[in-house]
């Protein structure tokens, strides 16, 4: 049913993927979601500006009340987890007008990332292929593929 009621709407929209109710869609002809994902209530995925995008790869899986804020390029990678309440963003309010806001550079995320419930990631920033993000960090910095990072700031679990 997702497929038939979002085809027309998204700058793509993958066989079997599937959106339960979501939040909000802002430019969604900006939002490209690619197969076999799943993407449940309360989701926002919005595009700021007429440069924004966001793009998601196959089988993504989304929990509920995740938030995808693009003002410069967002990308996911295949496979990805995002956990409950996560939230990426790549821009931020204006120090004086909050109601403006200002590009912080492009995320962009590699395959099999795992990101914990109630995690944010901050513009510009990368994440490598199968690293995961622990509940609640926040990630001001790239994550190299395979890590794992906790904390505020995110810091790596290796010693």
């Amino acid at each position: 049913m997702s497929r038939l009621l979002y085809k027309r709407t998204f700058g793509a929209f993958g066989d079997g993927t599937v959106i339960v109710r979501p939040h909000a869609l802002r430019r969604p002809q900006q939002i490209f979601i690619g197969s076999g994902g799943a993407i449940f209530e309360d989701v926002w995925l919005q595009c700021e500006n007429d440069d924004s995008r966001i793009t998601i790869g196959d089988r993504a899986n989304f929990a509920r009340c995740v938030a995808i804020s693009s003002t410069d390029p967002v990308t996911l990678g295949d496979d990805c987890l995002m956990g409950f309440g996560s939230l990426i963003t790549s821009g931020d309010h204006d120090r004086v007008d909050r109601h403006l806001t200002g590009a912080t550079g492009p995320v962009t995320i590699g395959d099999s990332v795992f990101i914990g419930q109630g995690a944010i990631v901050l513009g510009g920033v990368t994440i490598g292929d199968g690293a995961s993000i622990g509940a609640n960090a926040v990630v001001t910095r790239d994550v190299a593929a395979g890590d794992t990072v906790v904390g505020i700031p995110a810091r790596s679990t290796r010693t």
